[in-house]
């Protein structure tokens, strides 16, 4: 393994990243996953891959519109700048449309890598959903390029059992163009989601959010900023992070408008729940204004299951455990009912599900 080069601790941007569990995955020894591939894809039509330790899997894979090749994406970022080689990559011509792509990416052990392109032109529009399995260290770099009027809708399972992955989002909006991107926590394994965007068109619309749920002496964070360059933007950041036991959850949200860019409406929801006093939930929304006729409103709250919502639903004879979930699912939802395909809401739906199972 090369040396991992990245700030640690001294940028407030990685005050809470959990760098030995990352250090710990990408040297961890090889080993069968028994991971069933092909029950990892969604019932959907559209272009297949599978990336096993970041190398292309064609077994199970059927990849139509969507390029296997070599990528050398240029950026700054410590982990992003290691994603480098061959990747895969989405471009559509303008008012094209492509259905659901999937792509499963399975890690056996140690490190991989993996970069990938998103291009799409006016008015083209692309659904895109990622599931992480296995365990080691997977790092992502995505760098996304929405030209006016197109729409990408982007969603991300993470279940790995152990180990670490990181992704870094890099993505540009042009004008009237609309992504989302809706990330899920689920699995045993630490993570860090690192956002930039750019909100560059007239009108165009960025959303990045979704849920981390940790449990026993787990960590998850994400770590997003989201800057306006142009009138009229819109942006939204919900997410919402449940701990359990003696597990860590970190949100940091940032907005940052620049000079000229008026009439933005910017949004960022930053909600905790502690289902155990021995976890640990970070919050950090920040915003940072140059412009004089917008509407930004940020919110961060942290807190315990309501004890007289409990008591109400305990007095129609709901067992404690089963009341704990209810309202544990209503509060996650939020976040994960923004995915707009229902095949995929419904995988989501049931990943938090299967993670409050084993951790109530």
């Amino acid at each position: 393994m090369n040396a991992i080069t990245i700030p640690r601790d001294l940028r407030e941007d990685w005050r809470w990243a959990n760098l030995p569990t990352l250090e710990a995955a990408a040297v961890a020894p090889s080993a069968d996953t028994g991971v069933d591939i092909p029950a990892q894809f969604l019932d959907l039509d559209g272009p297949r891959l599978t990336f096993v330790d970041g190398q292309f899997e064609p077994a199970h894979s059927r990849p139509g519109k969507v390029a296997v090749e070599r990528l050398s994406l240029d950026t700054a970022h410590p982990l992003g700048a290691r994603a480098m080689g061959e990747g895969w990559s989405l471009t559509l011509g303008d008012e094209h449309a492509i259905g659901p792509v999937q792509i499963v990416h399975v890690s056996t052990g140690g490190e991989n890598h993996l970069p990938a392109r998103i291009v799409l032109a006016k008015d083209a529009v692309a659904e895109v959903v990622e599931t992480y399995v296995g365990h080691g260290w997977a790092n992502r770099l995505t760098q996304i390029t929405l030209g006016e009027g197109a729409r990408l809708m982007r969603s991300v399972r993470l279940l790995q059992s152990d180990g670490f992955v990181s992704i870094r989002d890099e993505a540009e909006v042009g004008k009237a163009a609309s992504l989302v991107s809706i990330f899920l926590g689920a699995g045993g394994m630490g993570t860090r989601i690192d956002g930039a965007i750019r909100v560059t068109g007239e009108g165009g619309f960025a959303e990045m959010g979704g849920a981390l749920l940790t449990s026993g002496d787990q960590r998850q964070e994400a770590a997003v900023a989201l800057r306006h360059e142009a009138e009229y933007g819109t942006s939204k950041q919900i997410w919402r992070a449940v701990a359990a036991d003696r597990s860590t959850a970190s949100l940091a949200a940032r907005v940052e408008v620049a000079r000229g860019a008026q009439k933005t409406d910017g949004e960022q929801s930053l909600r905790g729940l502690l289902l155990k006093r021995t976890a640990t939930i970070n919050l950090k929304p920040e915003l940072e204004i140059f412009a004089d006729d917008v509407k930004c409103a940020h919110g961060a709250t942290v807190g315990e299951l309501d004890k007289r919502a409990m008591f109400y639903l305990q007095s129609r004879g709901i067992e404690e455990a089963r009341a704990t979930a209810l309202m544990t699912r209503a509060f996650v939802a939020d976040a994960i009912d923004r995915i707009g395909d229902e095949t995929v809401r419904a995988a989501f739906a049931a990943d938090a599900e299967s993670w409050l199972e084993r951790a109530l």
